[in-house]
């Protein structure tokens, strides 16, 4: 054998031991989706309007006395309790007034007890006791109008709320009337909102009903409405409204009504007049399992025209696929005939790359009910 020939032996011998087995295909990885568990079709129908947060009370500030601004230490978008000083006059002028009044006042009362003792000596006439004791009197209005006066020179906050607005700088001569700062009550706000004219026959649900009725209305639970406002800026939570009151007549333009609702303002969430609101008006009724309801995001479609979803198994984490016989329903859902039970658990989203056999995870909260 030649040195080529020997050369060529040990370079295939050399690569046959370097050869590594080749790594094992890794599992294919689990993919996150949104989980719905089927439940029964409520009957209901649902509508959604658009509204727009407002103040249940807002108050315009302003002084009943003239002076000059001294204090004015609340900002726009400052929250103020009840008692917080809103604003002051420069109170010197009045408090001097005070005190005038309150020397006029000591004044008057040693004339008249003067000229009382002078009566029971009979060195004087009833008549000028009697205008003494009127001066007297006089001079006690003018100092509790003086006083008044004194106390007019502070405005305080009437109840919790925000300065949703200020008009006046400090150090500025105001005068009676002249609007101060503007109070905004968040405690509790208004959902404003424009109704067409086919859903004012469904808002007299919302109307208190007489104490009469009151009884008859609560075991008829088959015509109670639901309405709730939900924010974009807060994903799944839902605040329900009271209905308060509406405007009798018909925009000129839009043939729409304004209604408003009232809504308790939560505590931890910073909901604020002006921010628009998704109002739900959704009428119940009995729940059937003859027509379920699915979310229109777990409805698919296949080549043949007919629909399927894809089925969740809690144990395995798979997924299959299962027929489905859809129907219409109104309230944002599709409605199902056949093909699905109560309690089936669907991939609600994200099921549009899914095969047979494919593990899932769950993605957030499980969704109950449309």
């Amino acid at each position: 054998m030649n040195l080529r020939l020997t050369s060529l032996v040990l370079i295939v011998l050399t690569a046959s031991g370097c050869e590594q087995p080749l790594p094992p295909v890794a599992d294919q990885a689990i993919r996150p989706a949104k989980l719905f568990e089927v439940s029964g079709q409520s009957g209901s129908v649902t509508h959604q309007l658009v509204g727009r947060v407002a103040a249940a009370q807002t108050v315009d500030v302003s002084f009943e006395v003239n002076g000059t601004l001294n204090q004015l230490p609340l900002r726009k978008g400052q929250a103020a309790k009840k008692g917080a000083l809103i604003a002051a006059l420069d109170p010197t002028d009045f408090r001097l007034a005070v005190r005038e009044a309150e020397v006029q006042l000591r004044l008057a009362l040693q004339d008249l007890r003067r000229k009382q003792s002078l009566l029971q000596n009979r060195g004087i006439a009833q008549s000028a006791v009697d205008d003494a004791q009127a001066t007297f009197e006089l001079s006690e209005v003018r100092l509790a109008q003086t006083r008044e006066r004194l106390a007019k020179t502070r405005i305080t906050a009437p109840f919790d709320g925000l300065v949703s607005d200020r008009y006046v700088d400090n150090r500025t001569r105001v005068g009676i009337g002249d609007t101060i700062a503007r109070l905004t009550d968040l405690n509790t706000l208004k959902v404003v909102v424009a109704f067409p004219e086919s859903l004012m026959a469904e808002l007299e649900l919302q109307i208190p009903p007489p104490k009469e009725k009151q009884k008859e209305k609560d075991k008829d639970e088959a015509q109670t409405t639901r309405i709730t406002a939900e924010f974009a800026f807060l994903p799944g939570e839902q605040f329900p409204l009271t209905f308060s009151e509406n405007i009798g007549e018909a925009n000129a333009v839009a043939q729409t009504f304004t209604v408003s609702f009232v809504m308790q303002r939560p505590a931890q969430q910073n909901i604020l007049p002006g921010m628009t609101a998704l109002v739900r008006i959704q009428s119940a009724g009995e729940t059937s399992a003859d027509q379920l309801a699915i979310p229109t995001s777990a409805l698919q479609s296949a080549a043949d025209g007919t629909f399927f979803v894809w089925l969740f198994d809690k144990d395995t984490q798979e997924v299959r696929r299962r027929a489905i016989t859809v129907a219409e329903l109104s309230g944002g859902g599709i409605g199902v005939t056949s093909g699905l039970a109560i309690g089936d658990i669907l991939i609600a989203a994200g099921a549009s790359q899914l095969q047979d056999g494919m593990r899932v995870r769950q993605l957030g909260k499980l969704q109950q009910g449309l």
